[in-house]
């Protein structure tokens, strides 16, 4: 997909037409997922100021140390028309950005500015009320496009691939380490360009939802969480969990793990647009309850994803927040009952008639040799 569909130049309009709605005279980004999403350039995170400045009323402009300043001109950045300014070593570029902007009464910050820039942009603009920047850009960065849809449809593809290998290495007397750095360097053979993540959790480790690794060895009779994701070239991120059995699991297992797949399921089916993101949340939560696991099931059902691994939408009990066409999250019951753990997990896009799933390897328990 080219750069012009994925990050297209009108977005720096709407975002400024957004933040005068909100209330705010402009936007300031620094690197992350915001000011990569409006204007493509995946800036480094520095000590040294880079920012976005969006006016609600006026022309953006990319704000950059002089040494990175070939970067942001080689990004996609330098195609949308937007002012680029550097600034030297001896220069106050907070400084700069006030003298810029001039009189503002309100501005909203990127929500994961490093406090140091949060302080200096609160003295230069003394009498500038801070607010997040995500009361203008959150509806416009949960709805994605065609095109965001596509490179997440890619990442799934690409994680699924991984997935497909990670049987072959599941083997007892292995450690999870081990198992970890053999899908690590999967991840990246894959097509993604950084890991974000490997959990591999195995019999009791199975318990913790965001284990990660350890030098546990791999035994006959364990489950095994493999919770897996990283980022592609385009910036979207990967998401998936399958859960395998190193030899035949106890009976009562199997009957947990059936009920957990009906729950992922159900709340698959439950995704369409107009409905509230908690009813989707409510879809997986009752057929645990029902089957008794209801305290096992201890985190929420899922969350949105695109160029941030957790954004918005969250499927939560009391997130009344509307499902929307184009909005893509996590489906990710799981049911921990303390000795062992299990959990399926997919990325779905609502559509205009249901879910997409973007995640394709198989459901089904895979027991493995021991």
């Amino acid at each position: 997909m080219s750069e012009s569909a994925l990050f297209p130049a009108s977005r720096l309009e709407e975002a400024a037409g957004r933040a005068g709605a909100a209330g705010l005279d402009a936007l300031l980004l620094t690197p992350g997922a915001d000011l990569r999403y409006l204007t493509g350039y995946d800036a480094r995170q520095l000590e040294r100021l880079t920012c976005l400045v969006i006016p609600a009323g006026g022309h953006p402009m990319l704000v950059v140390p002089k040494l990175e300043f070939a970067a942001a001109q080689a990004s996609p950045a330098a195609g949308l028309g937007l002012e680029m300014i550097s600034w030297d070593e001896t220069e106050d570029p907070y400084a700069l950005i006030a003298r810029r902007l001039g009189p503002v009464g309100a501005v909203g910050l990127a929500d994961q500015m490093r406090a140091l820039m949060v302080l200096r942009l609160r003295d230069a603009l003394p009498g500038a009320r801070q607010a997040l920047a995500s009361a203008a850009l959150r509806e416009m960065r949960m709805r994605k496009s065609a095109a965001e849809v596509a490179a997440l449809r890619e990442a799934g593809a690409a994680i699924d691939r991984v997935h497909a290998r990670v049987p072959g290495w599941l083997k007892a007397g292995r450690t999870e380490r081990e198992v970890g750095a053999l899908i690590t360097e999967a991840i990246l053979a894959e097509g993604h360009v950084q890991v974000d993540f490997v959990i591999v959790g195995s019999g009791p480790n199975a318990a913790s939802p965001h284990h990660d690794v350890s030098g546990r060895v791999l035994q006959p009779g364990d489950a095994v969480v493999v919770d897996i994701g990283g980022m592609m070239p385009s910036g979207y991120r990967s998401d998936c969990t399958r859960t395998y059995a190193i030899g035949e699991p106890p009976t009562d297992f199997l009957a947990c793990y059936q009920v957990l797949k009906d729950a992922q399921d159900a709340a698959c089916a439950a995704v369409r647009p107009g409905i509230p993101a908690e009813a989707v949340d409510a879809a997986a939560r009752e057929p645990i309850t029902r089957a008794g696991y209801g305290p096992a099931f201890i985190h929420r059902t899922g969350h949105g994803i695109g160029l941030e691994s957790h954004e918005e939408p969250y499927i939560v009990a009391g997130n009344a927040e509307v499902l929307a066409p184009g909005m893509a999250f996590s489906i990710e019951p799981g049911i921990y009952p303390g000795h062992s753990g299990a959990r399926i997990e997919d990325i779905v896009v609502c559509t205009e008639h249901g879910a997409e799933r973007l995640n394709n390897v198989p459901h089904d328990l895979v027991v493995i040799g021991g």
